[in-house]
């Protein structure tokens, strides 16, 4: 560990942490356009004088980075990822720094970019406590449409490339979740597909449905046919969700319309899985247009893949944490959540683990779940995870 306590030094930066937290969420940004984010975070970045490129994904993502200079030559290049979106949420918290505009940080991403930010900070003055190299990527769009593999794309994971990456979520993501480090190896997330279908007849007076192609008759039977693909064709040991979250069709009581749509969401574990319920998907639309005469198309969207955490890394990471932190601090998750994060694009090009920090904040005597408009995270915990991505880059990088 050399001469940084780390501890002592994440406390002495706390006030520091938690003012950047506050300022990020007064400026929520969406999706791939942050321009106020990216302004912020570059002007903290010049402050430390951490060497960066904010050309990304149009100028809305950075890659800072670090060079130690310990004597002891090293290939290793850490990533330590943090994503600065928003969400268009009308925030209801009370907070003297709400957001000052319609959107708001109620998923914990502000505190994401502050911690990663200390992260930078301490670092920066402790290059010679490790060799090696650490990249801090700053991500746009991790809620809509997704910022990470358009940075991958753009060459974030080379020159030099990056042999390890990290990330952790704020907020209280599992049920699961005790003490401040939540951790589990193998699949932690789900990929979160969506699949849209639209259902084309011939509309007609209700009256006289047998001079339609009844689009309702045929969604009936779309609906019974795809709530049965889990039950009947899918290992009933392996998750899996399929879930049709919005209907549309119809003008009035007595017409038969010629048009519905539906809409939902695929989440799986399993590459295997994924491509069945898709394949199941299709034939199930081929079939219904078919038997009722009409045109049953399916758009189906892959969105990130699964999030799989490299078992290796995951026990190093533990193992850090074990070290600075108390048995109180830590757990281990047994069950992997079907919600989605595009962290997963990164982990599929480096080993790496993504984990969670369970700092849930109280408003109005209660915790509000993520994406509430009383959302809030608790700042006691930020500059802990500071010192978790220090503790962890240090192991590493030495």
């Amino acid at each position: 560990m050399g001469t940084i306590d780390i501890l002592a030094e994440t406390r002495q930066i706390e006030s520091d942490i938690i003012q950047w937290r506050r300022a990020l969420h007064q400026i929520p940004e969406l999706g791939l356009e942050l321009p106020q984010t990216v302004g912020f975070v570059t002007h903290i970045l010049d402050k430390l004088e951490v060497t960066y490129d904010d050309s990304y994904v149009n100028g809305n993502a950075i890659v800072a980075t670090i060079v130690g200079t310990k004597n002891t030559p090293s290939e290793r290049v850490l990533a330590i990822r943090a994503d600065m979106d928003g969400l268009p949420i009308k925030e209801e918290t009370g907070l003297a720094f709400s957001s000052i505009n319609d959107n708001m940080h109620a998923c914990g991403h502000d505190g994401h970019t502050a911690v990663l930010l200390g992260v930078a900070k301490l670092l920066q003055a402790h290059r010679d406590q490790f060799s090696g190299t650490v990249k801090l990527l700053f991500q746009p769009g991790e809620e809509s449409p997704g910022g990470a593999q358009p940075m991958i794309d753009e060459g974030v994971m080379e020159n030099p490339t990056v042999t390890r990456v990290i990330g952790a979520h704020q907020g209280a993501i599992s049920p699961e979740s005790t003490g401040t480090f939540n951790l589990k190896s193998g699949p932690l997330m789900a990929a979160p597909d969506i699949f849209s279908i639209e259902i084309t007849g011939q509309g007609y007076h209700g009256a006289y449905p047998e001079s339609s192609h009844d689009p309702i008759a045929a969604l009936g039977q779309l609906i019974t046919a795809i709530q049965t693909i889990k039950s009947r064709n899918i290992p009933a040991i392996e998750p899996a969700v399929i879930s049709i979250t919005r209907v549309q069709g119809g003008t009035n009581h007595n017409i038969i319309p010629e048009r519905v749509f539906v809409e939902g969401t695929v989440r799986t574990l399993n590459e295997a899985v994924r491509q069945h319920i898709k394949d199941r998907l299709k034939q199930i639309c081929l079939g219904i247009g078919a038997t009722m005469d009409l045109d049953c198309s399916l758009t189906y969207t892959d969105m990130y893949p699964a999030l799989i955490n490299d078992n290796q890394v995951t026990e190093d990471v533990y193992h850090s944490l074990a070290e600075l932190f108390s048995e109180t601090h830590l757990n281990r998750l047994e069950k992997p959540l079907m919600g989605g994060e595009d962290m997963a694009c990164f982990l599929q090009q480096a080993p790496g683990t993504y984990f969670f920090i369970h700092n849930p904040g109280i408003i109005d005597g209660k915790f509000h779940g993520h994406h509430h408009p009383k959302f809030d995270i608790d700042e006691s915990k930020l500059h802990l995870a500071v010192a978790a991505f220090i503790k962890i880059t240090l192991d590493y990088l030495n």
